[in-house]
């Protein structure tokens, strides 16, 4: 009998907890809670605790934070910024409307920013360089310190997919001026639409946000600089702190189904995985995705779909300087034949361990 193992069970994120959420939600409706009251705060605080953040704002999605995070930071009209190429075009989106100007570079094996190939890109007019913290592993943060400490750049983060991953026992999201985290439901901590926050450890940045996510007004009401509405929701606040007290088992558990896929499917030489938790003492993964690379890409895709297991190919198998249309005209060979054999395989909190043995069932039986 075929399975059916979805690539993400939405409904599941919400009724595996629908007590204690529709609890929340009742008490921020009876209290008419619902901007800028004390349990975004609560969670602001608590998020920053958990991250070792001195601060976090929130906002209403992560594209937003990143780009409020960059003006903050001073980053603006005909800065360059250096960012990897296989990531969400938000990203770049984010470094083209703070008024700066998107520098793709390449992937690593680890499929993260390769330090290798960051000097290359480096120009007079470079400020800053932009990891992204993929699927929730932290990039080689000491060698691009390096670099930046040697050209005299910032560092900036887009964390959206790395809440509570490390590198050298130090969380994403505060190895730079500031960066941003996202709730989007399928994210490890995910709200019931979008939302998400802005980390920092730097005062005047923090300042800066609180004035940017909410037209520019400070506390007296007074609008004192150009601002926008980007506001995280309060019940969507209250949600994630709820979520945020249960949030290290949901990363244990997230890491031992990655050790499950590591076991069955380790061994097979047509398919390459992401380090097994554990493998690594400098990374601590929270496994937001499991993406793979596999030979016969779109066939295993094909051959899974038929049995029943969902599978995405990230942002349609192009790497963001793919996009020609937004004006990008480098060649990037290594993300680009990465983009040709990723894949990602399912990997969230509603699936037994029954269901990932059954995708490596299939894995095992298309190889052989």
């Amino acid at each position: 009998m075929k399975v059916k193992v979805p690539f993400f069970n939405y409904p599941h994120m919400f009724t595996s907890q629908e007590e204690g959420m529709i609890s929340v939600i009742k008490d921020i409706g009876r209290r008419g809670a619902f901007i800028m009251q004390k349990d975004l705060v609560v969670f602001e605080s608590n998020l920053a605790a958990y991250t070792g953040a001195k601060y976090a704002v929130g906002v209403a999605n992560a594209t937003d934070g990143l780009q409020m995070a960059l003006m903050a930071g001073g980053i603006g009209s005909g800065d360059e910024v250096i960012f990897c190429s296989h990531t969400m075009v938000a990203t770049a989106s984010a470094i083209h409307f703070a008024g700066a100007v998107p520098v793709p570079v390449e992937a690593g094996p680890d499929h993260l920013m390769n330090p290798d190939v960051i000097e290359d890109a480096i120009t007079p007019r470079t400020k800053t360089i932009m990891p992204t913290q993929l699927n929730g592993r932290t990039a080689n943060m000491d060698a691009i310190q390096a670099i930046a400490d040697k050209h005299g750049l910032t560092i900036f983060e887009d964390a959206a997919q790395a809440l509570g991953s490390k590198f050298k026992v130090k969380c994403a999201g505060i190895f730079g001026v500031a960066s941003c985290i996202s709730f989007y439901p399928a994210k490890v901590l995910g709200c019931l639409g979008d939302g998400g926050a802005v980390l920092t450890n730097d005062e005047k940045v923090y300042r800066r946000l609180l004035l940017l996510r909410d037209h520019g007004r400070d506390e007296n009401g007074d609008v004192v600089l150009w601002g926008v509405n980007s506001r995280l929701d309060n019940i969507q606040a209250a949600i994630l702190d709820f979520q945020l007290k249960d949030y290290a088992r949901v990363v244990e558990r997230r890491r031992v189904i990655a050790s499950l896929y590591q076991e069955r499917l380790g061994y097979l030489g047509q398919l390459l995985l992401p380090p097994a938790p554990g493998s690594d003492p400098d990374h601590f993964d929270v496994f937001q995705n499991y993406e793979i690379e596999a030979e016969g890409r779109d066939e295993l895709k094909s051959y899974l779909s038929e049995r029943g297991v969902g599978t995405i190919i990230q942002w349609g198998g192009k790497a963001v300087h793919q996009f020609r249309k937004l004006g990008f005209t480098q060649s990037l060979p290594y993300t680009e034949r990465l983009m040709e054999r990723m894949l990602m395989l399912p990997m969230n909190m509603s699936l037994s361990d029954g269901d990932v043995h059954y995708v490596a069932d299939c894995i095992i039986d298309f190889y052989s």
